[in-house]
């Protein structure tokens, strides 16, 4: 009888579409300390973008990167098409870290990335939840929601990996 010594896919093993169309294989993040969000553009979280910002233009060169995925499964508060989406992210919060197509995350037709971190730390309750992922390629932890980008535990979680050896 053979046995299988596949690797079970991690949360960098997928390729994803930028809010352009562009594919990008999220293995380019492997090293860096990578915080996965999903959003929504008409969420009463929604200026945690300006947060998430902030944190990536602050902590970029030390090897975080910010990585948002749109989706409509909260009360319908993504509502918009990519390119809305991206106009809205850029005009409103000038956001630069990478912005990817909308999924779904969670539910029988979440995006297997969001079932992958879904399995590994828990469902996303709404909008804005946050799941850190060590230069490994690890889901090290899932962060509520309401946990604010400037949260001490939450920049702490952050700094932590950052400077991990």
């Amino acid at each position: 009888m053979a046995t299988s010594h596949a690797r079970t896919p991690g949360p960098l093993d997928f390729t994803m579409n930028r809010l352009d169309g562009t594919p990008e294989h999220l293995g380019a993040y492997r090293g860096r300390v990578v915080l996965i969000v999903n959003t929504a553009s008409r969420c009463g979280l929604t200026p945690q973008y300006e947060g998430l910002q902030r944190l990536y233009e602050a902590k970029h060169r030390d090897g975080l990167v910010v990585l948002g995925f749109p989706a409509n499964d909260f009360m319908g508060q993504e509502p918009g098409s990519n390119e809305q989406i991206a106009a809205f992210c850029e005009e409103n919060y000038g956001v630069t870290f990478p912005m990817f197509e909308k999924i779904s995350v969670k539910g029988a037709g979440a995006h297997p990335l969001f079932v992958l971190l879904t399995e590994a730390t828990g469902e996303p309750s709404w909008n804005f939840t946050k799941y850190l992922i060590d230069r490994e390629g690890r889901i090290v932890r899932r962060f509520d929601p309401r946990t604010r980008p400037d949260d001490p535990e939450f920049v702490g979680a952050v700094e932590e990996l950052l400077t991990a050896v």
